[in-house]
């Protein structure tokens, strides 16, 4: 199993991050949240990791604070969450804002992330109340650094529009939260419409 990974920022294509150790390129799925605080292409990094497996082909997802794969690794063991949807909350809000909504139960505000329909908002609320310990106030690790600079890309609007739908927004829906938001990055625009949606 691998648990920790050191090494450089070698492309961002949201929310995928290759990071290269040694001349080896791992690729990680990341929450946005985590996305957002990459340092530049070419740093150094270290993300903690969740492997998992997807149509029998290893997968690995990267975090950069602890709390942030502890509270993956609890959604992923509810009914009805996959790995995709968990990403998809981590992306949507920070693990406080989650814990908040648990221990609020405010569905309302759950409902509003793509694939969170009343059912899993109302399992969410009732299974995760035991396990919020140790969840929220997550640190970054070291070699995170600083909000890093997106990914050069010919069009950022479409690997916004490619990103919220690899989180589980159908591409009407990730089109409709782009339209009107403002930002020269994939990254800002992405957070723009993360923040619309759960508004």
């Amino acid at each position: 199993m691998i648990g920790r990974i050191t090494g450089t920022v070698a492309e961002k294509h949201p929310p995928q991050v290759i990071v290269d150790v040694h001349g080896v390129g791992y690729e990680l799925e990341v929450p946005m949240s985590s996305f957002y605080q990459l340092p530049a292409t070419g740093d150094g990094v270290t993300l903690r990791v969740h492997q998992g497996v997807r149509d029998e082909v290893p997968v690995l997802y990267g975090f950069l604070t602890e709390s942030e794969r502890g509270l993956f690794r609890h959604l992923i063991r509810v009914n009805g969450v996959g790995p995709k949807m968990a990403l998809a909350i981590l992306s949507g809000m920070s693990t406080d804002e989650f814990r908040r909504c648990i221990e609020q139960k405010d569905m309302a505000t759950l409902n509003r992330l793509p694939g969170i329909g009343r059912k899993i908002a109302e399992r969410l609320t009732l299974e995760m109340q035991d396990r919020l310990e140790g969840i929220g106030g997550g640190t970054t690790l070291p070699g995170a650094g600083p909000p890093g600079t997106a990914a050069v890309v010919d069009d950022p609007v479409a690997e916004a529009n490619a990103a919220l739908v690899a989180l589980g927004y159908k591409s009407a829906e990730a089109q409709r939260l782009l339209k009107d938001v403002d930002g020269e990055s994939s990254e800002t625009l992405i957070r723009a419409a993360l923040q619309k949606a759960v508004r």
